[in-house]
């Protein structure tokens, strides 16, 4: 079993909760167009004026979606 990664984009500011939860929408709609293999995103509010989405993926699938999408950064999944 391969190991799982958590792609992780910060928002910072006033209308960082709304801009994450509309990352999350492209991250979706990017993860049906490429048929990742792993359909796991959602939005964290860490406070009032920051925010990460972020989308987890498989280690063989990381360098193609870190390559397209740039996210800020990334941790090792844990359910």
């Amino acid at each position: 079993m391969e190991r799982k990664l958590k792609l992780i984009w910060d928002f910072r500011g006033p209308a960082a909760q709304k801009t994450a939860e509309h990352h999350v929408i492209h991250l979706k709609e990017y993860i049906q167009i490429e048929q990742l293999s792993i359909d796991i995103t959602g939005f964290q509010v860490i406070d009032e004026f920051h925010c990460i989405a972020f989308m987890v993926v498989i280690d063989s699938e990381m360098k193609q979606v870190r390559d397209a999408l740039k996210p800020h950064r990334g941790q090792l999944y844990q359910e």
